[in-house]
């Protein structure tokens, strides 16, 4: 016969003759009241950047420039591209 391990649950009721205290299911209004007072703290951390975040700054501002020239090569291309065929237009008609 082979030993398998026995996986016991159990509720705790009691330890010592004293019941573990249950939690209390909070209402909303006190945690609406502490929400915004925790946001009255945040009035002087808003202007600053916390430091621990900037390698993601960094990331987000590579990403973004990448995205701003990727937006102006593709634009001067089209402008390039419709100035080229008014020129041949004009010489053809002109």
């Amino acid at each position: 016969m082979t030993k398998e391990a026995t996986e016991i649950e159990v509720e705790v009721v009691e330890i010592d003759g004293v019941a573990p205290a249950v939690p209390h299911a909070r209402s909303d209004e006190p945690a609406r009241k502490e929400a915004w007072q925790d946001w009255r703290q945040w009035q002087g951390k808003i202007r600053q950047l916390d430091s621990r975040w900037w390698p993601l700054w960094v990331f987000l501002g590579i990403i973004a420039l990448a995205l701003f020239l990727t937006v102006g090569v593709v634009l001067a291309t089209v402008f390039l591209i419709v100035r080229l065929c008014m020129r041949i237009l004009r010489a053809l008609l002109g």
